[in-house]
């Protein structure tokens, strides 16, 4: 029988979160990842599900995450250690059919638990899901300049977006839908998870004013990728502030809309709006 130890998802979460760390998003026991999984590959590994143990949930999970299962990376744990001991710091769980506790397959070792943002994690796979089947990733991090310019932005999606769009010709063609922001807000709890949630029903990324972002997609590339452009374009933006001579102009972003047949987010520019 196959371990999932030597599994693509474990060493997929491996490779990220080291790569994360290096990158210097992820301080300490900062970030977190969870990976959805379909049945299909987790029989490859558990013919038989044996429970190791329950781990109780702070909220009901949808019925439509229900019975699923998740590697996650674990609360306390530091990025850098995953690729050297996976075991004890990402967990695979089976939403239970109640949707109220997590079933643990595997990881945890020495009695660990999920993140404690598991709430946000589960809760936004949920509303990916209903508008995308195919998103397995949500990611969150610290990128230090998206945070600089969260904390030097009004709390503002349009705002935001204008100034991500208007500092590099990939950011609305990365992502054309614009950032999703919230104020600051006491992480780890039920109600910001719920707040997220409600954002990626139109945003992949959704920025943590003071914190950090959340990321989606459809696997570890494209949640990463979606990131690392963000992060690349608040640098540009943090770093040029304030000695700004060339900027994007509408009529850039506008050709860059009908190139790949984007639909970009309305209220930023009034030229942007007009594209059917």
């Amino acid at each position: 029988m196959k371990k999932f130890i030597d599994s693509p998802f474990v060493k997929a979460m491996s490779e990220v979160t080291a790569n994360m760390y290096r990158q210097g998003w992820d301080e300490r026991n900062g970030g977190n990842i969870s990976y959805l999984i379909d049945d299909k590959y987790i029989k490859q590994y558990f013919p038989k599900e044996k429970v190791i143990r329950d781990i109780p949930m702070t909220f009901a999970a949808d019925p439509i995450v229900r019975n699923k299962c998740f590697l996650v990376t674990g609360t306390g744990k530091y990025f850098k250690n995953v690729m050297k001991d996976p075991e004890t710091n990402l967990g695979l769980v089976r939403i239970a059919k109640n949707g109220k506790v997590a079933h643990l397959l595997w990881g945890y070792k020495g009695g660990g638990k999920f993140t404690s943002e598991f709430p946000a994690h589960i809760m936004c796979h949920t509303e990916r899901l209903k508008v995308n089947p195919n998103n397995r990733i949500i990611m969150h991090t610290h990128p230090t300049y998206t945070m600089c310019m969260g904390a030097s932005t009004p709390v503002s999606e349009k705002e935001f977006t204008k100034r991500l769009w208007t500092s590099n010709t990939e950011a609305i063609v990365v992502f054309p839908e614009g950032i999703g922001v919230l104020p600051c807000m006491v992480c780890g709890t039920n109600l910001i998870g719920e707040e997220t949630a409600k954002k990626m029903r139109k945003f992949r990324i959704v920025s943590w004013t003071n914190h950090g972002i959340y990321g989606c997609g459809n696997d570890m590339d494209e949640a990463f990728g979606l990131i690392e452009t963000v992060e690349k374009t608040a640098m540009v933006y943090m770093i040029s502030l304030g000695h700004v001579v060339n900027v994007i102009p509408p009529k850039v972003l506008v050709g860059l809309c009908k190139l790949w047949h984007l639909h970009p987010m309305h209220g930023v520019f009034k030229e942007l709006d007009v594209i059917k």
